[in-house]
C-alpha cells in the first residue's frame, strides 16, 4: 500500500477486522530481558500508524504488569486498536513464582474483572483461553467465556493451544474468531490437524512466535551465551546447546531468499507466515513481538512480500530438521495432546 500501512483482514466470521499483522506485547515488560519502556511506547504508536490494530496481551504476563503497561495506549486510542488477552495461565496463589492454568468457570470471571481493571476499558474485544486445563471440559470453560459476550465484558472469544478436537468442541457452544498457535518455519506441528479444523470452521489463525522467538532472525545464536539471566527463552530446548548450533544451520536458506528479495531474514521469515494463508485458504494474522520502531516498520513491510513456488520449496524442509521440542513440557501445547 502506498502509504506504508497494512492491509486489512477479518477474525473469523463476524469478528473484527483488523491489520493483516498484529503486535505481541509480551516482551514490552516481561520475559525477554530488559526494554526501553519509552521506546516500547513509541513502537505501539508506530504500530498504529503503520495499520497494526490487534495488540496481544494476558494476564500471565508479569502478573498482570503488561497489561498495566498497555493501559494508557489502548485507553488513548480505544477506537481504533483490537485489545486482544487471555486468562488461564497465571501465577499460584501460594507461590508467586509458580505458574498454574486454571479454566475453571469462577476463575475465568474472576480472571475478566482484573484484565478490565488493568486495561482501564470496559469491554475486552477478543477474550483468549490461554492454555488448556485438560480436567475442566472445555464446554464448560467456553460457557462461562459466552456469558462474558453477552453480558457485555467480550465482544469475541478465541483460544490459544488447542487441538482440533477442542476447537470443533468450542465452536459447538460459542464462535471462535480466532486460535492462536506457534507457527514459522521452526514450528509446524499445527498443521496436521488444527489448521485443517480452523479452515473448515472460518476461524483465524493467529501465529505467535512467527520469528521464531527471534532465532529465526540471527539476534541470537545461543540462548546460554547471548541471553541475559532473567530471559524467558534460555529454559527452550530449541534455543541452547547442541540444540542451537544444529538449528543455527538452518537459517542459510532464509538467508538466500532474503537477497533475492534485498530483505531481511526477519521479513522472509513472516512473509512465509502472511503466505500461508495463501497456501491453506484461510485468514491468517502474525503477531510478531518487537519492542523496537525499526522493527516494526521491518515486520509490517514483510506483508508485501510474495514468495515463489520455488522459495517456498527451498524452506519447506527446515521444520522437519529442528532440533528440540518448542516447549520443556509439551503437555500443554496443542501437539503434545493430538
Amino acid at each position: 500500500m502506498t502509504d506504508g500501512r497494512i492491509a486489512k483482514a477479518q477474525l473469523g466470521t463476524g469478528g473484527p477486522e483488523v491489520g493483516l499483522q498484529g503486535l505481541g506485547c509480551m516482551g514490552m515488560s516481561w520475559a525477554y530481558g530488559p526494554a526501553d519502556a519509552d521506546e516500547a511506547r513509541a513502537t505501539l504508536e508506530r504500530a498504529l500508524e503503520l495499520g497494526v490494530t490487534l495488540f496481544d496481551t494476558a494476564e500471565g504476563y508479569g502478573d498482570g504488569e503488561n497489561e498495566k503497561f498497555l493501559s494508557p495506549f489502548f485507553t488513548a486510542h480505544r477506537d481504533e486498536v483490537v485489545i486482544a488477552t487471555k486468562y488461564g495461565l497465571t501465577f499460584s496463589p501460594d507461590d508467586r513464582s509458580k505458574r498454574i492454568i486454571r479454566n475453571d468457570p469462577p476463575y475465568i470471571r474472576q480472571a475478566v474483572e482484573g484484565s478490565l481493571r488493568r486495561l482501564g476499558v470496559d469491554v475486552i474485544d477478543l477474550y483468549y483461553m490461554h492454555r488448556r486445563d485438560v480436567n475442566v471440559p472445555i464446554e464448560e470453560s467456553v460457557g462461562a467465556m459466552a456469558e462474558l459476550v453477552r453480558e457485555g465484558k467480550v465482544k469475541h472469544l478465541g483460544l490459544s493451544e488447542v487441538t482440533a478436537g477442542e476447537l470443533r468442541a468450542a465452536q459447538a457452544v460459542h464462535p471462535i474468531a480466532a486460535v492462536q498457535s506457534e507457527w514459522s518455519l521452526f514450528s509446524r506441528d499445527i498443521e496436521t490437524n488444527v489448521v485443517p479444523a480452523a479452515r473448515e470452521l472460518g476461524v483465524t489463525l493467529v501465529p505467535y512466535a512467527p520469528l521464531g522467538r527471534g532465532f529465526l532472525t540471527g539476534s541470537f545464536a545461543n540462548a546460554d551465551k547471548d541471553l541475559t539471566e532473567n530471559d524467558a527463552r534460555r529454559a527452550h530446548p530449541r534455543f541452547t546447546g547442541d540444540n542451537a548450533a544444529t538449528n543455527a544451520t538452518l537459517l542459510e536458506p532464509i538467508r538466500t531468499v532474503a537477497k533475492s528479495h534485498d530483505a531481511t531474514p526477519a521479513q522472509i521469515a513472516l512473509a512465509w507466515v502472511q503466505q500461508q494463508a495463501t497456501v491453506h485458504g484461510f485468514t491468517v494474522v502474525p503477531i510478531p513481538g518487537t519492542t523496537k520502531r525499526s522493527r516494526i516498520e521491518e515486520n509490517t513491510a514483510a506483508t508485501r512480500i510474495v514468495l515463489t513456488e520455488d522459495e517456498l520449496a527451498l524452506l519447506e524442509p527446515i521444520a522437519a530438521k529442528v532440533a528440540g521440542d518448542r516447549y520443556p513440557d509439551m503437555r500443554f501445547a496443542s501437539a503434545g495432546r493430538e
